[in-house]
């Protein structure tokens, strides 16, 4: 499977890209992590959305978020999703690739700062980031905070 990435600002999302978009996240942040929580949390406005599309259907995303939106002095990747057909091919790393790289040109030199599910520490410190400070609960799921220096 070929997956062929866009990054969109908020603005520039068609309906289906948003529809898609928020149906994956449900897809596996709700239902399949079973953790029900308020996903439409308005940092979507303000980011960049990177999507890997394949045959129609959206397998990866992730979300660009500025400055001042999650973290005060950070921007960051969250909502880092691959679909449950696509998972553990290579896919996630792409699309984390392409996210970094998109931060890169969007905002020189601004470092990044993640909220990483815990059993993801390898994949991210894969990447770079670097785990900081003590492990903590988020929507009852471990998380730890991560940097990457850019």
């Amino acid at each position: 499977m070929e997956i062929q990435y866009l990054i969109k600002d908020y603005k520039s999302l068609s309906t289906e890209e948003l529809y898609a978009i928020l149906q994956l996240r449900q897809e596996v942040f709700i239902v399949e992590q079973k953790c029900p929580y308020l996903d439409i949390d308005g940092h979507d406005q303000p980011s960049h959305h990177v999507m890997g599309w394949a045959e129609g259907r959206l397998h990866t995303y992730a979300r660009l978020v500025p400055k001042g939106i999650s973290y005060p002095e950070y921007i960051s990747i969250g909502r880092v999703i691959t679909s449950a057909e696509t998972r553990g091919k290579g896919y996630g790393r792409v699309l984390m690739e392409k996210s970094i790289e998109a931060i890169k040109q969007l905002y020189p030199k601004e470092d990044i700062k993640i909220s990483a599910q815990v059993y993801a520490l390898p994949f991210y410190a894969a990447l770079g980031f670097v785990a900081v400070g003590a492990e903590y609960l988020e929507d009852d799921i471990p998380h730890q905070a991560m940097y990457l220096k850019c």
